[in-house]
């Protein structure tokens, strides 16, 4: 900055697509003494927690909680529905629904993948198709991944849904909500999904180390029909337990569930239809900058159709090495840390020195979204990166909602 002045001194802003911002409310429940595990307010107060998550999820159905992250999630619920030699169809709109893909593989799962890159959504036509080439139904589940953090794409799981219907397909219905729930509307029971995977650290606005499958009547009958299942992936016991051990199969992740409790807390004192609307009118915000700073210089989001862009994250392509630069910057000058690229090119590429991410997910307000819009208006006059004016108006007029 001019005369070598550094302004990045005071409360830094992490605007990575997840772990997200930690409220000071569940810093606050989580800084406590540990517990008595066997007996008492924790015991308690975990029981409480799983009708809270339900209401998050939109469903009925189960949960079983593990002291994982997302990746533990997804391996879970491949665990307890599915067995060496299954076959699972995933359609891929980045690099998470790979990921879940490999996670299959290493498993002894086969895997058709329908890979649509990382600029498009689902096409249903060619996953229709797909479905209905499977004469014998040896696809036993499709692993569908809502929004996926690399690409910020929003993948439409209902219709995903009645392609199965309409093909009378009996596969599982699963859904990564990892990057979503919490942040992007989603109906578990309304949508028709028999299993879904979620973690603590993104939309639920608690530090990372837990993850959570939600499952139905029919996942939990797939369950019954395995041979076999290792006793820690197992989520009969954590769902329906006889001891609270079996909650987590084990010890609990004692000061992550405070944490949950008072996020659960914010959650519904705000209520799931307004947090979805703060969400969308945030997103609306960011995307009315980034599209007015894409007039004139070479910025361009990820995702052009408004439609199919997430409200918890958006990937952005500004060319190698400008989107290292913007973000080493920034960190380094005004306390601002924006995500990495993932999943558009290959890691530490020239090309992946283009691409950058925000995120703006959980505990998120206007202000905070100004600020981070701000910062990165700064930072692009300071490294004299070409870019169109008026974004931060642009901005101000969609947090209006004029």
């Amino acid at each position: 900055m001019s005369g070598s002045v550094n302004v990045s001194a005071g409360r830094s802003y992490l605007a990575i697509p997840g772990p997200s911002v930690i409220p000071d409310q569940v810093l606050q429940a989580m800084h406590r003494p540990s517990p008595n595990i066997y007996a008492g307010e924790l015991v308690e107060m975990t029981a409480t927690l799983i009708p809270d998550l339900r209401r998050v999820a939109r469903t009925q159905h189960q949960v079983a909680i593990y002291i994982s992250n997302g990746h533990g999630a997804w391996e879970a619920a491949l665990q307890n529905t599915l067995q060496p030699g299954d076959r699972v169809l995933v359609p891929s709109s980045g690099r998470f629904a790979i990921g879940w893909a490999e996670m299959a593989q290493g498993l002894g799962i086969e895997t058709e993948i329908l890979d649509f890159g990382n600029h498009a959504p689902w096409d249903m036509d060619r996953i229709a198709a797909a479905l209905a080439a499977d004469t014998g139904h040896r696809i036993k589940a499709v692993l569908g991944v809502h929004v996926d953090t690399s690409s910020s794409i929003r993948n439409d799981v209902a219709a995903l849904r009645r392609a199965l219907d309409d093909a009378g397909h009996p596969a599982l219905l699963m859904a990564d909500c990892i990057a979503s729930l919490g942040c992007d509307r989603f109906e578990m029971d309304g949508w028709g999904v028999d299993v879904m995977v979620t973690a603590c650290q993104k939309g639920l606005m608690v530090p990372a180390g837990m993850g959570f499958v939600f499952f139905n009547a029919r996942a939990a009958e797939a369950r019954r029909a395995l041979p076999r299942i290792s006793r820690y992936w197992d989520w009969e016991p954590r769902a329906n337990p006889e001891e609270f051990y079996q909650y987590f199969g084990g010890t609990a992740p004692t000061h992550h569930l405070y944490g949950l409790r008072a996020a659960l807390d914010m959650i519904h004192a705000e209520g799931m239809e307004a947090v979805w609307a703060r969400h969308a009118r945030l997103a609306r915000t960011i995307w009315a900058a980034c599209e007015a700073w894409g007039r004139d210089g070479p910025l361009k989001m990820n995702v052009p159709d408004r439609a199919l862009r997430s409200h918890a994250v958006t990937a952005l392509h500004i060319g190698s090495p400008l989107g290292t630069e913007l973000r080493m910057w920034l960190e380094q000058n005004l306390g601002l840390t924006l995500g990495i690229g993932l999943g558009m090119a290959p890691p530490r590429s020239p090309e992946w020195h283009g691409f950058f991410r925000l995120g703006h997910m959980g505990h998120v307000n206007g202000h905070m979204i100004m600020g981070l819009l701000g910062g990165i208006e700064t930072g692009l006059k300071a490294l004299d990166i070409p870019h169109g004016d008026g974004a931060l108006e642009a901005a101000a007029t969609a947090l209006a909602g004029v």
